[in-house]
């Protein structure tokens, strides 16, 4: 489609300065390059690449190049569970036990009398909890504790071990909540995609590829890139602009063991826009029917109420999280702009999109640049807002 920014209710001039302003982050070294893709009311209102695909090659961004989505791959796994939710395979309430039975003797971490001491959960971990993030599990990268480092120690960001191998081993450390207690970013979604695999019989990537990808039209997203196209994927600066390390992306060049349902996928700009049109048109595209309508509108409404959020530098102010998304709960609070209702998420290299049903709009962008990924997604969101004319 050709971008018509007018009929989609924006300023021409105001989204020819989100292109300029991305343009001048790659011209100051900021980032090595971005595709931007921004739609509202049917109509494409931008789409555009700016600056390198691969800095050391200098390849030019392209429309079909291919990122690292890294966490955009939760709402795509969380939607691939509910679908065995309407198909009544699978209730929220359900413990995951049920379908993981590894979980069943996995014990919270608390202290008593200065020392650590295991004991069993007062409830049980839910598939609900898998997909709002208070099935009481962690992530290893948040602040320091005595469960964060054992996640460490068990080397979770192994790729080398299978799905099923990857659950068992997370099963076999102690939960860092209380389930149903607590919102904290986790792993959970790496255990979601494992209860797909269990509840399809086949490995999550081949299901992925058959209920998902193949329906939409999703032709390069996937948790590997063949050979003949390699000279598409996007990578990020070898040295950090902001100094530090250097960013160490994950290697989709090479199959491996885990396919990460918390955050292995690979896609490009415009097979993620059909995902999100999917969602905007209530489950459907085109012929594809995903989801019923009632069924995103679920998904994409808060799911946690009063349950406190124990990092919040993850979870903006001012939202809630629902099955697989950030759920926006009031147009003030948050630093950046957005109706009440706003959903969306973001990747660790730099990924972000958002679904703004009262503006009947999605936009989303494309990055690999790690370390300045809160910066430009607040760049492009509040730009974005900026432009919407009527």
């Amino acid at each position: 489609m050709t971008p018509d920014p007018e009929r989609a209710g924006f300023d021409p001039a105001r989204l020819t300065a989100l292109g300029a302003a991305l343009q001048r982050q790659v011209d100051a070294g900021r980032m090595p390059g971005a595709v931007f893709h921004v739609e509202r009311r049917g109509a494409v209102a931008a789409f555009e690449c700016v600056g390198a695909a691969d800095p050391a090659r200098r390849t030019p961004m392209r429309a079909d190049t291919i990122f690292r989505i890294y966490s955009m791959t939760k709402p795509i796994v969380s939607v691939a569970l509910m679908r065995f939710f309407e198909r009544a395979l699978v209730r929220l309430d359900d413990p995951v036990a049920r379908f993981l039975p590894e979980f069943a003797t996995t014990k919270r971490l608390t202290e008593s009398y200065g020392h650590e001491v295991l004991v069993a959960p007062t409830r049980a971990m839910t598939v609900q909890d898998l997909l709002r993030h208070t099935a009481g599990l962690t992530y290893e990268f948040l602040p320091p504790s005595s469960v964060r480092r054992r996640y460490l120690a068990s080397d979770l960001f192994s790729r080398r071990r299978s799905n099923a191998e990857h659950v068992a081993a997370l099963a076999g450390l102690p939960l860092q909540h209380e389930p149903g207690s607590t919102w904290e970013y986790s792993r959970a979604t790496d255990v979601a995609g494992r209860l797909v695999e269990v509840l399809a019989d086949r490995p999550l990537g081949e299901h992925l590829r058959e209920a998902l990808f193949e329906p939409l039209g999703m032709t390069d997203t996937g948790f590997q890139v063949a050979a003949d196209r390699h000279d598409r994927i996007a990578d990020a600066f070898a040295v950090d602009p902001d100094g530090g390390s250097a960013p160490t992306l994950i290697d989709v060049r090479e199959p491996a063991r885990l396919e990460s349902g918390g955050g292995g996928l690979v896609s490009t700009a415009g097979d993620y826009a059909r995902f999100l049109r999917m969602l905007q048109g209530g489950g459907r595209l085109d012929n594809a029917r995903v989801l019923g309508p009632k069924t995103v509108e679920f998904m994409t409404s808060d799911h946690l109420g009063t349950i406190p959020i124990a990092c919040p530098d993850v979870l903006p102010p001012g939202h809630g999280f629902g099955l697989g998304f950030a759920v926006r709960l009031a147009t003030g609070i948050a630093a950046v702009p957005g109706s009440t209702g706003t959903y969306g998420w973001g990747g660790s290299a730099g990924t972000v999109f958002f679904v703004d049903p009262h503006e009947e709009m999605f936009a989303l962008m494309m990055i690999q640049a790690p370390n300045q990924r809160k910066e430009l997604q607040q760049l492009f969101r509040n730009m974005v807002y900026a432009a919407i004319e009527k």
